[in-house]
């Protein structure tokens, strides 16, 4: 597998985000290597809240979060995806596939950092990974948290927006990445944030993963990887574990998924669920301060049912 890695020297001077990187080596899934990186905070003897984000973002959408979280006393984990961050970046779409953005994940947080008792906070895709990990390895996870996010089986359908936005980014001859996050938020981004989003991507020779994630999500029920999901939905469904739903007000994409985990999962019941107010898809850009707290009290609460 042919892999690019961005130049160190794109990441200088990001705001709110002088966490230095860690880096690792897993296998690719065709007998070679991808770096993945990561960036974690807050002690180390700490239960982990992997915070995990989706397309086309990267690690830097949690910098307005790691400090809430980390000063509540909680370690936070923060993995770039694969094609996506500081993350090595195959070069071909066909070398994405779910099944190997799950593998590649699964690849790190366990087999490499050892992760247990993990509070998930999974958002567009960072969800769609994340709570197949969750359904398939349930003993790692303490808690859930989803935030405008899903786990599509392909048997409903997906909004016009949602196509629009995979038309978009499928046949742009160039991808915006800071404008695309941009557009997918409420309040206003500044030219240096949107600057921090594009920097991962150089040119568009690196724009394999953009590319490749939305033809990824399952949107008929013979997918590849619907089969998956559906049983991950049946496990999520009757798990105990607690579920915290944390969706914005203003995502046309996902927020119709938030009724649905608050009324078919077993561990979202008896829970006071949030809504993000003033808020679009990327929540963590536009209130990333509100969802931390959000979760902060949610961790505390579980804490306390737990004793």
């Amino acid at each position: 597998m042919r892999t690019m890695r961005t130049p160190e020297d794109r990441f200088r001077d990001l705001p709110e985000f002088d966490y230095a990187p860690e880096y690792s080596e897993i296998d690719d899934a065709e007998g070679g290597r991808l770096r993945v990186a990561w960036v974690q905070d807050g002690p180390s003897e700490a239960d982990p809240v992997l915070l995990l984000h989706g397309e086309p973002s990267w690690s830097f959408l949690y910098r307005r979060m790691i400090p809430i979280l980390t000063a509540a006393g909680h370690r936070v984990v923060c993995p770039d995806l694969v094609g996506f961050g500081r993350s090595d970046k195959p070069t071909r779409i066909e070398d994405h596939s779910y099944a190997r953005h799950v593998e590649w994940m699964r690849a790190l947080l366990f087999d490499v950092l050892d992760l247990r008792r993990v509070t998930l906070v999974g958002q567009d895709w960072g969800g769609l990974i994340g709570l197949r990990l969750a359904a398939e390895h349930p003993d790692r996870f303490a808690n859930i948290v989803v935030a405008n996010t899903g786990l599509p089986t392909g048997d409903i359908p997906m909004p016009e927006i949602w196509w629009q936005f995979r038309t978009a980014i499928r046949s742009a001859p160039t991808i915006e990445v800071g404008r695309f996050v941009a557009s997918g938020c409420r309040r206003s981004v500044s030219d240096e944030v949107r600057a921090a989003y594009d920097a991962p991507f150089p040119d568009d020779s690196y724009c394999a993963g953009p590319r490749a994630m939305p033809g990824l999500v399952p949107t008929a029920p013979e997918d590849p990887a619907s089969a998956a999901n559906r049983s991950a939905w049946k496990v999520l469904a009757a798990s105990p574990t607690p579920m915290l739903v944390a969706f914005s007000d203003g995502d046309p994409i996902t927020g119709g998924m938030a009724p649905i985990f608050k009324r078919e999962m077993r561990g979202a019941q008896r829970i006071d669920h949030p809504v993000i107010g003033d808020a679009g898809h990327f929540l963590q850009e536009d209130a990333g301060e509100e969802l931390a707290e959000a979760i902060v009290e949610f961790l505390a609460d579980a804490a306390t049912r737990g004793r």
